[in-house]
């Protein structure tokens, strides 16, 4: 099969995220034949990628977990780009890195499955975490390693290349909400330090940790700097 810029490609992304129009583009710069689908969390999937057949399907930020049928219609490659290393797959990757206090983070494309993050891993592209690093700064400059490792890939789609194979393995179940929503609780039985940590990895814009006192439930509001 000619991996050539002809390859017929299904984009999934995330909604009004210039991340994934960005992704975007640049395919579009290899590829005419691009179909993109974007959604939130809890939007079905569009029909025109239901009705998709061709070569590639590239899952970028994307709410979707893609159906067992439509992985089927990839005729070349379903791939996914997991925003963190491999030893945190599921929801709250960046949460979870910065509560661990690693000193390591990265981007990991990968084979999708019907299970979620659970596929053969193609690529990592790694970083380091800095000691002034939090949940919107590791956003970020995950989001920059991944459009690098995009480039990288999109790369092996135009010339030609298959996909290489890796000694990466994913090393712990996918993290779920639950998790994700414990460890935004607070309360007057953890000592400084492990309420500092939790501030870091949960304090997130509109989305803070909590503080439960005595069954009542009360958001961190972090103090102004300004």
């Amino acid at each position: 099969m000619n991996k050539e810029p002809s390859a017929k490609i299904l984009f999934l992304g995330k909604a009004d995220d210039p991340h994934c129009i960005k992704a975007l583009d640049h395919l579009l710069s290899i590829t005419p034949h691009v179909t993109s689908c974007f959604g939130k969390w809890g939007d079905a999937l569009p029909t025109q990628a239901i009705t998709w057949s061709g070569h590639y399907i590239i899952s970028y930020l994307s709410r979707w977990i893609v159906p067992m049928e439509l992985l089927g219609k990839a005729q070349i490659a379903a791939i996914n780009f997991h925003p963190a290393p491999p030893n945190y797959p599921g929801i709250g990757c960046f949460n979870f890195a910065l509560y661990d206090e690693v000193e390591e983070y990265g981007i990991t494309c990968h084979h999708m499955t019907p299970k979620v993050d659970a596929g053969k891993i193609i690529a990592v592209e790694r970083f380091a975490v800095l000691p002034t690093d939090n949940v919107n700064s590791l956003i970020e400059r995950s989001y920059d390693a991944q459009f690098t490792l995009l480039k990288t890939v999109s790369k092996w789609i135009q010339s030609a290349s298959s996909f290489p194979h890796t000694n990466e393995k994913w090393t712990s179940p996918p993290r779920t909400r639950d998790e994700l929503n414990a460890l935004s609780r607070i309360t007057t039985s953890m000592n400084e330090i492990e309420i500092s940590r939790r501030i870091r990895a949960t304090s997130f814009k509109d989305f803070q940790p909590y503080i439960e006192l005595a069954n009542y439930k009360f958001e961190y509001k972090p103090q102004s700097t300004h």
